[in-house]
């Protein structure tokens, strides 16, 4: 890649472009516009699936549809070009985009609690850049807007996102594992870390053993967790789970009593945190009553795409448990996610401090 012959220019690329709910996404070329003020254009290296772009594909929340569209947001890149103030990130740098920016100057980026950035929190009704709410992508042909989607759009050769969403790393990292940052290990991990802040000898329980339930048991496995119960009903994760950290598994197909109880009766009255990695409502509820009365607490972190609420009455709330939600695993991404980058390239996650 040459930079200085497209700097400045529209690229034209191909892309995965989906037109529709469910329908097959086409590989085509697209012209992608250079980056303006406080963008960054990037050249995309590798990029991985995530559920959530299964969800916005099939379009199973009306409100957020909108197409034509180019998922995808994890991946890893190569900056190609940025745009007037971006001061942080130059061409030439390994990146990775993340759904979730951070500004730095807002109220919630200036303070050590909390990740969701004022103006580049993640937003999945989001389609369009925020300088001037145009999109950058094209068809060639047509020159018909294409939608962004979650800060990213990763499915594509070439892709412009705000700088708040893009963070550089060593580029001596394993570049093609480096995706998973984007999202899913950052995500569970952050919050077994973060979020829940998951201590030594302390029991855990993780319902859903995708790449982000993996994660989670990772994450509490390095933190010194002496129980993680994985809860799955495929029983090939069984395997993957016990390499991931994983002590027992369960089936939920194998019981004849809700799920709950059986956790309560072999941990002698539930675990000190569980994490709902499904997005499931049902299964929310069984994971908050999986915890331990007096300090349980549930981490929900599965994307919810029913209008059904919490399926819980306020009185289940006063006898000490509590529940709450992670986004990101609650890492600014910006400021923290560098760090967390090099652990995993060190191997010192193993051994991660107590709190970000």
């Amino acid at each position: 890649m040459n930079m200085a012959e497209t700097r400045g220019k529209v690229i034209t690329c191909k892309a995965a472009v989906a037109w529709g709910p469910k329908e097959p996404l086409v590989i085509q070329e697209v012209c992608v516009d250079p980056p303006q003020k406080m963008e960054v254009r990037i050249k995309i290296l590798y990029s991985s699936i995530c559920h959530t772009d299964l969800g916005a594909w099939t379009g199973e929340n009306e409100a957020q549809r909108a197409f034509p569209r180019i998922l995808g947001h994890e991946a890893v890149g190569i900056v190609e070009s940025v745009g007037e103030g971006v001061g942080d990130i130059k061409e030439g740098d390994y990146v990775i985009p993340i759904f979730n920016g951070e500004c730095g100057e807002c109220v919630v980026c200036k303070q050590k609690e909390g990740n969701l950035c004022e103006r580049y929190q993640v937003d999945p009704m989001k389609r369009v850049m925020v300088s001037d709410g145009k999109p950058r992508f094209f068809t060639k042909d047509s020159s018909e807007p294409i939608y962004h989607f979650l800060n990213t759009s990763t499915f594509t050769e070439y892709t412009v996102l705000d700088s708040a969403c893009v963070v550089k790393i060593d580029p001596n990292a394993p570049l093609k594992h480096m995706s998973l940052l984007s999202c899913g290990v950052s995500t569970g991990v952050g919050a077994a870390w973060n979020t829940a802040n998951v201590e030594a000898g302390a029991s855990t329980a993780v319902f859903g053993l995708g790449s982000v339930g993996l994660a989670v048991a990772e994450g509490a496995r390095a933190r010194g967790a002496s129980r993680i119960i994985g809860v799955d009903t495929n029983p090939s994760k069984m395997v993957k789970g016990e390499q991931m950290g994983i002590t027992e598994f369960i089936n939920p197909k194998d019981l004849s009593k809700p799920l709950h109880q059986r956790i309560s009766e072999i941990t002698g009255g539930g675990v000190d945190y569980s994490f709902e990695c499904t997005g499931n409502v049902d299964l929310l509820r069984e994971a908050f009553l999986s915890t331990r009365a007096g300090w349980g607490k549930t981490v929900l972190i599965g994307v919810y795409p029913t209008p059904r609420t919490l399926p819980l009455h306020p009185m289940e709330l006063f006898d000490g448990r509590t529940i709450t939600g992670s986004v990101f695993g609650g890492f600014k991404g910006k400021s923290q996610l560098p760090r967390f980058a090099a652990q995993c390239m060190q191997g010192s996650m193993f051994n991660p401090v107590r709190r970000w």
